[in-house]
């Protein structure tokens, strides 16, 4: 069962013993669009890797996180992160979903940017 995590409990959460990364897996166009979540500022190394790709698994593995780590998936509105942490857990990848997703993150004012 993949924990659910809401936007709002985030900083909260990243208090917690484990080392913990942020994964985008939304599409170029979304971040272009709607923005990136600034995870850096609240102490999240963040990675960006569309799902869209059919060899998510392994360009996931390219990136070389290790899996002491739990990864935070996230995507617009908490579907596609879903996906992925599913796929990731198969792997022996600890994860948590960020249920209600990008929506949530800057509805509860966490950091974004812009490139």
């Amino acid at each position: 069962m993949i924990k659910q995590l809401a936007s709002k409990d985030i900083k909260e959460y990243l208090k917690t013993e484990t080392k913990k990364i942020l994964l985008d897996v939304r599409t170029k166009e979304e971040w272009s669009q709607s923005g990136k979540p600034d995870g850096e500022k609240i102490g999240l190394k963040t990675f960006f890797l569309t799902i869209q790709d059919e060899n998510f698994v392994k360009e996931f593995k390219n990136l070389s996180i290790s899996k002491d780590h739990e990864i935070l998936a996230i995507c617009r509105s908490g579907e596609r992160s879903q996906v992925v942490s599913e796929l990731l857990s198969k792997e022996n990848y600890k994860c948590a979903n960020i249920s209600d997703g990008f929506i949530g993150w800057e509805s509860n004012n966490l950091p974004t940017y812009f490139e």
